[in-house]
């Protein structure tokens, strides 16, 4: 009996301590810098999904985080051939491979990279990839001309361009 009751006593004078400790309150005063509102991850306006809303830069402006008529623009032009991954807040378009009727002996996939909000000539990028079958073996890839680069780039830009002015007229 006197072996529990001295565990039963050092039990107590523990959660009694326990308490004691825990009853403590702080002396610290709150500091007001601890009041201000938590600033964004997505910044100060935070995510705008609809354009045409208070916000927008203007023209071409919309809630992603490129310009709209290139994103746009870009779709068109790549409209025949299938996507693989579109994605309008990083701007970054990836097609599929693509093989025309006509050649059937090679392939391309496509990437474009819309680079600012600003309908400018170095606001997108386009790279192409392509691939040739070999008697015999698997795709092999061949490097493809950067004419053809830019001639896709080019042909991006002139459809922004028509939607922007499409844009103005219209309204």
């Amino acid at each position: 009996m006197k072996m529990y009751s001295g565990a039963l006593r050092s039990t107590l004078i523990l959660i009694a301590s326990t308490f004691l400790l825990v009853s403590c309150e702080s002396v610290l005063t709150p500091d007001p810098e601890d009041d201000k509102p938590a600033e964004s991850v997505f910044g100060a306006g935070g995510i705008n999904l609809f354009a045409n809303t208070e916000g927008d830069k203007g023209p071409g402006a919309s809630g992603i985080a490129v310009n709209a008529f290139l994103w746009r623009a870009s779709l068109d032009t790549l409209s025949f051939i299938p996507l693989a991954s579109a994605d309008p807040f990083g701007g970054v378009i990836i097609t599929d491979w693509y093989r025309s009727a006509e050649n059937d002996g090679e392939r391309f996939k496509i990437t474009v990279y819309i680079l600012d909000r600003a309908l400018r000539s170095d606001g997108v990028r386009a790279t192409i990839f392509k691939q040739v079958a070999k008697p015999g073996q698997a795709w092999v890839d061949t490097p493809a001309s950067e004419s053809l680069n830019r001639a896709l780039e080019d042909k991006i830009l002139t459809r922004a361009r028509q939607l922007r002015i499409k844009g103005r007229t219209s309204e």
